[in-house]
């Protein structure tokens, strides 16, 4: 079953980052939270590394996939991000803020392995960011008024690929932590779900008579 959810897991977040360079590459936009995004990369960086290091899994396998699709992610933020922003922040201060988001998450990562150990730290921060990244994607819907640079298959996916190691790892695993954290993470893209998908639905015009039977 853990291997079941693994590989559900890994497909799911899998078709999260190919459709996030998809989306990001048409929209010229980013389609991850800049602060989920950098935390995301810095851990599959240091855990694929870390399968390299020392025989590859399942999981592993997964982990490099994301580290290096995560990649393409990061262009599309570096090349686009500045767009986002007020335009008294020059390409200059950008980059800067990009380099000192990117240092803090590589810093944040390492302290939770130095804190847990490898595997309780791969578990609790990557649902803690988990659910900064839900949180955040409702921000950023609200800060574009609409769904530029986001998709519902992002949306869908992420909350599958959350859902199953919850499962896994909260449930069958019987960590209260985690089963909490990832049925917070569930509330919140289940709501983002659903903001996607009511902008999605046509607008009525004002005065317009609605009629029924």
């Amino acid at each position: 079953m853990i291997l079941f959810l693994t590989i559900v897991s890994g497909a799911a977040w899998t078709a999260v980052y190919v459709d996030a360079i998809r989306i990001g590459f048409r929209d010229r936009s980013y389609a991850i939270p800049a602060a989920a995004l950098a935390l995301n990369f810095a851990w599959e960086v240091l855990y694929a590394s870390r399968a390299v290091a020392t025989g590859i899994s399942t999981q592993g396998v997964f982990n490099i996939v994301w580290g290096l699709a995560d990649v393409a992610v990061v262009i599309t933020f570096v090349k686009f991000g500045r767009a986002e922003l007020p335009s008294w922040v020059s390409r200059r201060l950008f980059l800067g803020w990009a380099l000192l988001l990117a240092l803090t998450a590589f810093t944040v990562q390492w302290l939770f392995v130095v804190e847990f150990g490898w595997t309780d730290a791969s578990r609790y921060s990557a649902f803690l960011q988990n659910l900064l990244m839900s949180g955040l994607f409702i921000a950023m819907f609200a800060a574009r008024a609409g769904t530029r640079g986001q998709s519902l298959l992002i949306g869908v996916a992420k909350w599958i690929g959350t859902l199953a190691p919850t499962v896994a790892f909260g449930w069958l695993g019987g960590s209260p932590l985690i089963l909490g954290l990832g049925g917070l993470c569930s509330i919140f893209d289940l709501a983002y779900i659903g903001l996607l998908l009511r902008a999605r639905r046509p607008l009525v015009p004002a005065g317009t008579q609605l009629s029924g039977r």
